[in-house]
């Protein structure tokens, strides 16, 4: 991606790496020099309203208690219409939400000048140093799949050190139609939680979701360790719902999460969550 230049569909290949932690750029005179790399930028409509979905039921009491209820969309791509969502999705639900989009590609953010609305949604240029901005939220979604895995981690550190206090960093990824995604929530301590979401009719086994892991996760999931305990603990406990089909898919996946729960898993949320095709487990549980 690029701290920003990520762009919602930004899902590289090739393998790309921030400076060293000791050559960070340093912030002067108020402006930040936007850390990352661009991505291909290329998004879909209504591809990431499953984390949407997500932040609108978790992070709404957040941004309300915030004297500055700030939201920052890191790395939208060529089209502004993912941040635009966002913003219709949250604003009824938070007084006085801001959004601002961020692009590491100075054309992407020309190219949206006109769906600039401030305070209630603007576009700059900047990166994972968030362009000196200190935000409550910060959705950062296919910025990171480029990256190796130090890389990332120090991409995770420079977002979490520009939150506001108390604010939240949702980083993730997804399919080209939204349709699978994972995310991990960051606090300013560091990762909090792991989130699966998919269009459940689309899913063979919980673990096909593997391949949306986050980059701290995703070469780590082999045999012997915690990740792919869990997701092997995941697809038992699917396959053992299998009578529930009937049903429908979101009843075999609430019964399938509640069999975990159940097994001692940390998860968190509730069984609603769970039927919108959701599982969220403390990230304590799946890393070493």
């Amino acid at each position: 991606m690029s701290g920003s230049g990520a762009g919602q569909g930004g899902d590289h290949t090739r393998r790309a790496t921030l400076p060293p932690a000791r050559r960070t750029p340093r912030l002067a005179a108020g402006r930040a020099r936007a850390l990352g790399l661009p991505t291909r930028g290329t998004t879909n409509a209504n591809r990431l309203r499953r984390v949407d979905r997500w932040l609108a039921a978790t992070q709404v009491p957040r941004l309300r208690d915030a004297v500055r209820p700030l939201v920052v969309d890191l790395g939208y791509g060529a089209s502004a219409v993912t941040t635009l969502e966002l913003v219709d999705r949250l604003a009824p639900l938070v007084p006085g939400l801001e959004v601002v989009g961020l692009e590491i590609d100075p054309a992407r953010v020309a190219a949206v000048a006109g769906d600039r609305d401030p305070p209630r949604v603007d576009f700059r240029l900047g990166g994972f140093e968030l362009a000196g901005l200190q935000p409550v939220v910060v959705r950062a979604f296919n910025v990171l799949r480029q990256y190796d895995e130090p890389s990332a981690a120090r991409a995770w550190e420079t977002m979490r050190g520009a939150l506001a206090p108390g604010g939240i960093v949702v980083e993730g990824t997804c399919d080209e139609w939204g349709r699978r995604a994972a995310w991990v929530a960051l606090d300013a301590d560091g990762p909090v939680t792991l989130t699966l979401a998919a269009r459940l009719s689309d899913l063979d086994r919980p673990s096909d979701l593997a391949e949306r892991l986050p980059k701290a996760l995703i070469h780590h999931n082999v045999p012997g360790r915690p990740v792919h305990t869990f997701l092997s603990a995941f697809d038992a406990a699917w396959a053992a719902a299998a009578g529930l089909s009937a049903f429908g898919t979101r009843q075999r996946w609430a019964a399938a999460v509640e069999a975990l729960a159940d097994q001692g898993w940390p998860l968190v949320g509730s069984r609603r969550r769970w039927r919108q095709g959701e599982m969220t487990v403390r990230w304590s549980a799946v890393t070493d």
